[in-house]
């Protein structure tokens, strides 16, 4: 038997006192938590929900989330996290595909008007029985949607107590859908397995506050795999305090690693660069005492952003890499053994990788090619499509869709995504490679680069540029700067400044939409 509802339970036992959900003003112990999670279990069996139907959940960042997720697996249900930035069309399509039979989603507010949108998606199917609005207001028990119960209303009077069904370990806990930038999102069905030993993989990689209490800054989407993982069931694991902050803002976050002494940061490339943005007056020297590890994942770290993080913040990114098939961590910069700036480290305890080519025969030595995985973190396959799952799974082999190349001591360099590869007048050209060229010069501050369709190359290299503040550069001399130090068919052709890049709930640039 394992269920993973045991990362809090065990904290409510050992440490029932310890804070731990921070929101606002807000403090809840773990026994408090727990409680709660206890009264949403005993709702769901109340509401006919058995062991193995699906309970869809659309929240940020906020208590709800481990509320409604922790009490759904102690009911033996299984969760489905959805994206708070989805329309309604498409949360009635994951609702569909996963067969949920329940949806708890967060009212939302004017900007974030995610409770409309979720129940009319609900109305429109008709296998999901049971939706309970979250309200913005804590303890609210009247819905300001028509027709809906708030959770405080549908809680009252349950049990604080309830015994956790028995499930495998090999049982799917969680259903975490992929984005569908290539293609209809797909549900990757996850184990009680897979995301307990990828939060104990994480355990031994991840630094610890010399005072043995650590505080975790939640501001990747919990939503997403990456912050479930590394972020909510590390911290749980830990017995740490999580500080949940629904929406990243650079002055934001660096005045709750201030307040709450936070130990542990994890996030994607694009938040280190809003740290760095930052225009408030904060105790940089206090937020540096007490942060012992920051991670980087989601997409590549530029190394001219790593190294201006270390120098403000006096703390180096470990670099690592995942996807949502896997758990998410794959492979670490174990400072403990050894880091490699830019490189995505070594696959972690109980997991191997190796390069394959279009034909998933094995590629020997430096590369490039196609990043393959096995190992405990690899997921079941892709709920209610095993073409799909047989198109990226051979033999326990999971083939991510990424371009690395690996150096003699087993380090691993992503070059980029197979589908971002760019193909120049028959030339292979990397993104990566010119973002991170881009970023070393004085007046760019962030660049994505993309190819767009040509008629005579096959496709023209572009770059998205925001500039440094006060920057006056232009594109002729970007483009000048960069044929300098490119060979012939990389550089850049055309530059487009930006003030903005578009970006998705997680932080990673949407090159979908620039090309």
């Amino acid at each position: 038997m394992l269920n993973l509802s045991v990362l809090l339970e065990d904290g409510a036992r050992t440490t029932p006192e310890r804070d731990c959900l921070v929101f606002g003003d807000l403090r809840l112990s773990y026994a408090l938590t727990d409680m709660i999670a206890n009264q949403v279990a005993n709702l769901l069996v109340q509401r006919g929900v058995r062991p193995g139907d699906r309970v869809a959940l659309a929240s940020p960042n906020v208590p709800y989330f481990p509320f409604v997720y922790f009490g759904a697996l102690k009911a033996g249900a299984v969760v489905v996290p959805l994206n708070i930035l989805l329309t309604a069309r498409e949360i009635a399509y994951h609702l569909e595909d996963s067969g949920a039979t329940a949806l708890f989603a967060f009212a939302g507010s004017p900007d974030l008007p995610l409770g409309e949108r979720a129940h009319a998606a609900f109305s429109q199917v008709d296998s999901c029985r049971t939706y309970i609005d979250l309200p913005a207001a804590a303890g609210a028990t009247e819905s300001g949607i028509e027709g809906a119960q708030t959770l405080w209303a549908a809680l009252d009077g349950l049990p604080g107590t309830f015994s956790p069904v028995r499930t495998d370990a090999d049982d799917t806990a969680v259903v975490i859908y992929t984005s569908g930038t290539t293609g209809t999102p797909k549900g990757a069905e996850l184990s009680h397995n897979n995301l307990l030993f990828n939060a104990v993989a994480c355990d031994t990689l991840f630094g610890r506050s010399p005072s043995g209490h650590d505080v975790f800054l939640t501001v990747l989407p919990l939503f997403h795999i990456f912050g479930q993982t590394t972020m909510m069931n590390l911290g749980l694991y830990r017995h740490g305090t999580l500080v949940l902050q629904p929406r990243f803002d650079g002055d934001e976050a660096l005045r709750l690693m201030e307040r709450e002494r936070v130990t542990i940061f994890a996030g994607v490339p694009t938040m280190y660069w809003g740290l760095l943005g930052a225009k408030g007056g904060h105790d940089i020297d206090a937020i540096t005492a007490a942060l012992v590890t920051a991670v980087s994942g989601g997409s590549a770290l530029p190394g001219e952003l790593a190294r201006k993080v270390t120098e403000r913040f006096g703390v180096e990114i470990l670099e690592g890499y995942g996807l949502s098939e896997t758990s998410p961590v794959v492979s670490f910069n174990n400072p403990k053994v050894k880091a490699k700036t830019g490189s995505i480290g070594r696959p972690i305890w109980g997991v191997e990788m190796k390069l394959v080519d279009p034909g998933f025969a094995d590629i020997e030595g430096e590369g490039p090619g196609e990043i393959a995985v096995r190992g405990h973190c690899v997921m079941k396959g892709y709920h209610g499509n095993p073409e799909a799952t047989a198109q990226v799974v051979r033999d326990g082999w999971f083939r991510t869709g990424d371009i690395a190349r690996r150096d003699e001591e087993g380090f691993y360099f992503i070059v980029d995504r197979s589908k971002d590869l760019i193909i120049r007048g028959g030339y292979n050209v990397y993104p990566r490679e010119l973002e991170e060229l881009l970023m070393t010069h004085p007046g760019v501050s962030l660049a994505a680069v993309v190819g767009v369709p040509h008629d005579t190359h096959g496709e023209e290299i572009t770059a998205f540029v925001i500039r440094e503040e006060d920057s006056a550069l232009t594109e002729e001399e970007l483009v000048a700067w960069s044929k300098e130090r490119l060979a012939a068919y990389k550089y850049p052709r055309l530059v487009r400044f930006r003030d903005a890049l578009p970006m998705t709930a997680t932080g990673k640039i949407l090159k979908r939409e620039l090309r």
